[in-house]
């Protein structure tokens, strides 16, 4: 089955979730935004992705600017910043078994599905 965390708000999002029902997969959709991720849930994503925890956030969204931007923070605080501001989050994210992408661009997403 894949999954894709999903914001219907992001049009990047809306092209990821087109892609992988075009696949015709079993499927499964999470709203983040709606349901937030635990700390455990986004450490097994962030190792499914094989990227840094900080290679995960939305660098221009303003709750990071105004909060988080130049501060030395250790993976632990980035994950738990995403947690409680699960808007910092790259998406949309895309998992099939071990292996997960960030669907920027969309077509990424095809690499996996």
């Amino acid at each position: 089955m894949i999954k894709i965390y999903h914001n219907p708000r992001c049009s990047k999002s809306r092209q990821g979730l087109a892609i992988v029902e075009d696949s015709d997969k079993e499927l499964e959709v999470v709203k983040y935004l709606e349901n937030k991720l635990t700390i455990e849930a986004l450490e097994i994503l962030i190792s499914k992705l094989a990227i840094q925890p900080i290679d995960l956030v939305r660098k221009n969204e303003a709750i990071w600017k105004s909060d988080f931007k130049g501060k030395d923070m250790s993976d632990k605080e980035i994950i738990e910043a995403m947690v409680n501001h699960p808007k910092l989050i790259e998406r949309p994210i895309v998992v099939n078994g071990n292996k997960a992408v960030i669907g920027r661009p969309p077509e990424t997403i095809k690499e996996i599905i």
